[in-house]
């Protein structure tokens, strides 16, 4: 159960719960367990994300950071906005191959026009594995 900001308009909650946080958010088996613009939650499966070798791919961990930071960022806007990635940046420190992965994201800059978030994915064992930044314009619809 995803837990949303109590202020969210209600248009912005029916689009993120019909939505999913889109397709391949849907494909990666990504679930959203905490959602607002200053700090957000989400997880996601190793088994089904992995690259040739059985690691965790390299790409996964920045899906799921940027559907994160996007979705926060989506938030931030706020009714009648949107958010559009335009810088993404990734460092992956450790690998898993196994079990589930779960990413914080926290606000760094909540501004009129731009959003910048840093989401740290970690492993069961609250192990970091990589260190994602992205930064969303935020537009008029």
């Amino acid at each position: 159960m995803t837990t949303f900001p109590e202020n969210l308009p209600p248009e912005l909650v029916e689009r993120l719960v019909t939505s999913g946080g889109g397709e391949l958010a849907r494909k990666m088996n990504i679930e959203f367990l905490e959602l607002s613009a200053e700090h957000s939650v989400a997880s996601m499966p190793v088994e089904g994300n992995t690259q040739v070798i059985g690691l965790l791919h390299g790409g996964a961990h920045v899906v799921l950071g940027e559907s994160l930071g996007s979705v926060s960022s989506a938030i931030h806007a706020g009714a009648g906005r949107y958010a559009v990635g335009i810088e993404i940046n990734a460092t992956h420190s450790r690998s898993v191959t196994s079990g589930i992965v779960t990413a914080t994201c926290t606000a760094l800059v909540l501004g009129r026009t731009l959003a910048t978030h840093e989401i740290v994915v970690r492993d069961e064992d609250g192990r970091r594995l990589s260190t994602i930044r992205m930064t969303n314009m935020l537009r008029d619809q």
